[in-house]
């Protein structure tokens, strides 16, 4: 009887032991992630300001008046503006409407 009770003490030990050992395992790698996410989230903070900073960028290079600027420059003198005549313009939403004929081929 004692060697099957020192038996069961020994396996419930060796039981807690893992348990306990992999809580701490656990408890490691959540503390890991929580000291890596202030940098992350200063990664993702540089990132957003790039961002507005490039959508600026893009927004004041497609502005008219600075196009109009470079059209005056001698570097694209050669472009020319097109004529209204030559400009083709859609009414909004006709594309959706149009009906195309359905052929059928048989033979």
């Amino acid at each position: 009887m004692n060697k099957n009770l020192i038996f069961k003490i020994l396996i419930c030990l060796f039981a807690f032991a893992m348990s306990l050992y992999f809580y701490i395992d656990k408890q490691n790698q959540l503390t890991s992630l929580k000291i890596e996410m202030p940098k992350i989230a200063k990664q993702v903070e540089s990132l957003n300001e790039e961002i507005k900073k490039n959508k600026y960028d893009v927004e004041m290079f497609e502005n008219p008046a600075y196009l109009m600027q470079l059209v005056r420059q001698p570097e694209f003198g050669h472009l020319k503006h097109p004529f209204v005549e030559e400009v083709l313009t859609m009414p909004q939403g006709i594309a959706l409407f149009e009906e195309k004929p359905n052929k059928v081929f048989i033979q």
